[in-house]
């Protein structure tokens, strides 16, 4: 049985916690940060900062993206918003396809000891269903193209782009974005 996907809202912080936060409170880890913040931003946000900018982001009408469950255990987190508000709205790495008001889908992350088992599939299309919920026109992701090599762990959070093909993305554009030494592509999944 697969996994139940939900917006992370204030009352599931916590769960967020477990899949982005750090072992050490004091540390400095990303809280998938690093793509939905600018530069200057990111840097200055540091230690238990991360987390409580992360937690007013769960306040938000607009969660900052979903997490999945088995039972009642978190096993992953899937981050979306209007790639408006994203860096990558100025990115040129990344390019606009057009001038639909998209979101992004840029990190996919499984819990360890619970990766291998499908969960990167729904947790995907969870996000996909809270974009059009919201009335996204369309979602993005910017995954590598990997063509079935193994993807290191740590560059793995982009997402492959079989893995958004088999949601239902099509190939959008290229990129010049380059990922644990994989390019990147833009894949595109129309919801109107």
């Amino acid at each position: 049985m697969g996994i139940v996907v939900h917006p992370a809202t204030a009352d599931r912080f916590e769960d967020l916690a477990v899949m982005l936060g750090p072992r050490s409170p004091n540390a400095s880890v990303c809280w998938c940060l690093s793509h939905r913040l600018d530069s200057r931003t990111n840097r200055s946000l540091v230690g238990p900062a991360r987390g409580e900018y992360v937690r007013e982001l769960t306040r938000r009408p607009v969660a900052p993206g979903v997490l999945g469950y088995d039972d009642d255990l978190v096993v992953g987190w899937a981050a979306v918003a209007p790639r408006s508000e994203l860096p990558f709205a100025r990115s040129r790495t990344i390019p606009h396809v057009d001038d639909q008001p998209v979101w992004s889908i840029w990190c996919l992350r499984v819990r360890p000891g619970h990766r291998g088992r499908g969960h990167a599939l729904p947790l995907l299309e969870g996000a996909v269903a809270y974009a059009a919920s919201l009335g996204a026109p369309a979602v993005e992701g910017y995954p590598v193209d990997n063509r079935g090599a193994k993807v290191d762990l740590t560059m793995a959070y982009v997402g492959t782009r079989a893995l958004f093909e088999r949601a239902g993305f099509e190939l959008a554009a290229p990129t010049t974005g380059v990922s644990g030494g994989f390019p990147r592509v833009v894949m595109r999944r129309p919801l109107t």
